[in-house]
């Protein structure tokens, strides 16, 4: 890896060789380890989480800051995963079926809440970037896998028909992971058209309408979470539901202590129960994976991670 920040990562040339081999020989195996796999409970201790998301590159999405392809090369990103997910208070991960199965044959996912990413169909700057159809995992296969929470994306754009559609569907993936006692993270924005791309509203206003349109989805609303951007007023925004919610740590851009400081002070919130965050604690500016995960854990958990931490915890 180009950055000697992270070669620590836990991971080395045998062990891609043998996730090459596993995947050319041997297919069955993602389905023994992910049934070996050791789980937790969802909610533990402190109950808040810190989830790090990978499903970026399923969208298309793999530039970071200047970078466009700054996530393309898959084993760095492996490496920088398996060193987040071995941090002291990193709970768990989010990625679509490629991500999730590539770290359970490396081994990485025991004692973790492992959330499958339903993806989206809309692919940003395509024509039919509206087009929201689930395109990862569904209900069923979660269950099969065994993972223990699902995420899903829900654009909201009331210029567009085909909105009704992602409603639609969205519906009925919350009733399927009620039926299945499966929890079920939403991400709601109300989204726009602007110059041929798709742009979320991230005013005060439109993520508390996003919030309950979300949350009316499905026959029932038992095992529904919301994931939500940090903006202005968030003490409004809170008050727009009871649904547990955990905070979407955005793209990596700005002063990475104004970040901390905005997600710190929407920690303290009723009902905030974490944070999931992917490129900002993966690629952060300085290429320092393990101090942006560190600090992220910090916030989350109330006390910062340390080396010892981390030496007992690769011991267990």
């Amino acid at each position: 890896m180009s950055d000697a920040r992270i070669a620590a990562a836990p991971l080395g040339p045998g062990d891609f060789e043998r996730l090459r081999a596993a995947r050319l020989e041997t297919p069955d195996a993602i389905a023994e380890v992910l049934a070996a796999r050791r789980r937790r409970p969802l909610v533990r201790g402190d109950k808040r989480l810190l989830i790090v998301a990978a499903d970026h590159p399923a969208r298309g999405a793999l530039g970071v800051g200047r970078d466009p392809l700054a996530m393309a090369d898959r084993y760095e990103l492996l490496q920088r995963l398996a060193l987040a997910v071995s941090r002291p208070g990193v709970d768990g991960v989010l990625g679509t079926p490629d991500v999730i199965e590539d770290l359970a044959l490396l081994g990485v996912l025991d004692d973790k809440i492992v959330v499958g990413s339903m993806n989206r169909g809309g692919l940003r700057g395509a024509a039919f970037e509206m087009d929201d159809r689930y395109t990862s995992y569904d209900v069923p296969t979660m269950r099969r896998d065994g993972l223990d929470f699902a995420k899903l994306l829900v654009r909201i754009n009331l210029e567009d028909a085909g909105t009704a559609t992602t409603l639609e569907a969205t519906a009925r993936a919350v009733t399927e992971a009620a039926t299945a006692r499966l929890p079920i993270m939403l991400e709601p924005f109300l989204s726009r058209w602007s110059e041929g791309r798709i742009v979320n509203d991230l005013s005060t206003d439109a993520v508390i309408s996003s919030i309950a349109i979300a949350s009316g989805l499905g026959s029932t609303s038992a095992y529904s979470w919301l994931k939500l951007p940090v903006v202005d007023d968030m003490e409004r925004v809170m008050a727009a539901t009871t649904l547990p919610t955990l905070l979407l740590g955005g793209d990596p851009a700005g002063d990475p202590d104004s970040v901390y400081a905005s997600w710190s002070a929407a920690l303290g919130l009723p009902g905030v129960h974490g944070l999931v965050v992917g490129r900002t604690l993966l690629y952060p500016s300085d290429g320092d994976v393990v101090a942006a995960v560190d600090t992220a854990a910090a916030l989350v958990h109330g006390a910062r991670s340390t080396p010892t931490d981390a030496s007992e915890k690769s011991t267990r």
